[in-house]
């Protein structure tokens, strides 16, 4: 790759003629060159977010070259260092880069060697640089992606983050629409298998005729060649999404695959090995499907669980769920909303979202198109009614989701509205609803 000049260069030599003509020799390759005699003003010099190269001497008075370079490591592992060293000091070298040195040279060394060997390191400390800057971004937008202050969203953030960064295999539990999907893309997309493919394997396609293919591909000595599912997670994520309900034998397979990380394709003689690092979705609610006796894939797996909340063990959220998810739905569908109003804010703050995330979103959408269930009167361009047929329907819809929100047990609703007992059962019989109903 092209490395933008000036290369950045630390040059730490204790031999002030060679210290001077290595510099001088940098600098007519276009290098900026920070020349030190010592070790300890070289790491006053050096931060983690420089971008250039170290070249170090390793025998030096006070701090040697290979204690610079382990102080190096603790402020940065990925400082790229090169070592110069005598003959007899080429095993130390050695072991200094089986502890992650970028090269070493001998001396009398070549100064084309050294420009070669600072070109290559400063490439690498580049893609190193905007490979961070890159995840930070991302960090920011993750933090951004899953809005909330309550504790339980603090700790879905704090804890995707920390297992995503590692490379253990992860199940994600929770029941429907609470986002496990986005989760595992989320787990994905964090982890140091960004680049690499992201692969969802679901129900749907196990039930189909051609399972078989689609998941394990088939050789080219079977015939026409093709790259199956599994495969083509190679080297990066395989998403197992609710697969509770899958046949005996497909279930047997996949157990195979999460034991062995490899796959027999069809019409292939022998099994190919897999990089995978798989992350499954289950639903608790599920468990009591069949299959019962089989062994579940989550527990051959031996990975770290995350379990998502469910809406309601989130209320503090709610309403900033909501105008995120209307923020979505504008831009995906090019339609400004109206403003957000008293009705829909009780709505959302009392209705009990038995399809959580998916639901709220699904009711965010119909808000943007003016299509939500509290009133035709919310959509722009209906008829002009009166400011007391407004406040009575609004009067009703509020009435209506406190006996949702109780089940139509009414020794809570007074409380909720803070209203008197006797006025809200004189209100439910001018508006003929009955608690009945909601239960």
């Amino acid at each position: 790759m092209s490395v933008p000049l000036p290369i950045e260069v630390v040059l730490v030599e204790d031999d002030g003629a060679l210290l001077e003509a290595t510099t001088q020799a940098l600098a007519l390759e276009g290098m900026q060159v920070q020349a030190f005699g010592d070790a300890a003003a070289a790491l006053r010099s050096v931060s983690r977010e420089f971008a250039g190269v170290i070249v170090s001497d390793v025998r030096m008075p006070g701090m040697d070259g290979l204690e610079f370079f382990a102080r190096l490591r603790g402020l940065d592992p990925d400082l790229p260092v090169i070592l110069t060293t005598a003959h007899g000091d080429v095993s130390m070298a050695v072991e200094a880069m089986k502890e992650g040195a970028a090269d070493f040279l001998t001396k009398p060394y070549s100064s084309v060697a050294l420009v070669r060997a600072i070109r290559a390191s400063a490439g690498n400390r580049i893609l190193v640089l905007e490979n961070r800057r890159l995840r930070d971004e991302l960090g920011r937008r993750w933090e951004r992606s899953i809005p909330g202050s309550s504790d339980a969203a603090e700790k879905l953030r704090s804890v995707i983050d920390a297992v995503a960064r590692s490379e253990i295999d992860v199940v994600i539990e929770g029941a429907v629409g609470t986002g496990k999907s986005y989760a595992a893309r989320l787990v994905h997309d964090l982890s140091p298998r960004a680049g690499r493919p992201f692969v969802t394997v679901d129900g749907g396609i196990l039930a189909h005729e051609d399972a078989e293919l689609l998941l394990f591909g088939r050789d080219p000595a079977a015939g026409l060649s093709r790259t199956g599912l599994l495969e083509r997670a190679n080297g990066g994520t395989l998403f197992l999404d609710e697969l509770a309900l899958v046949s005996d034998q497909m279930h047997s397979r996949l157990l195979a695959v999460l034991d062995s990380r490899s796959i027999l394709p069809i019409g292939a003689d022998r099994p190919r090995r897999l990089n995978l690092r798989i992350v499954l979705a289950r639903n608790p609610a599920l468990d009591s499907g069949p299959g019962g006796g089989r062994v579940p894939l989550e527990q051959r797996l031996g990975a770290v669980r995350i379990a998502l909340p469910a809406l309601t063990e989130r209320r503090a959220d709610i309403v900033e769920l909501f105008r995120h998810f209307v923020r979505l739905h504008q831009d995906e569908l090019g339609t400004p909303a109206r403003a957000i109003g008293e009705a829909e804010l009780h709505h959302i703050q009392t209705h009990d979202w038995p399809g959580n995330l998916r639901e709220l979103s699904g009711f965010a959408r119909a808000f943007v198109l003016g299509l939500s269930d509290l009133g035709p009167q919310l959509a722009p361009g209906t008829a002009q009614r009166s400011l007391q047929q407004i406040v009575a329907d609004f009067e009703r819809s509020v009435l209506e989701d406190a006996l949702r929100c109780a089940r139509g047990d009414m020794t809570s609703v007074p409380g909720a509205l803070q209203t008197p007992r006797k006025t809200i059962y004189d209100k439910l019989a001018r508006y003929g609803l009955k608690p009945a109903a909601f239960r």
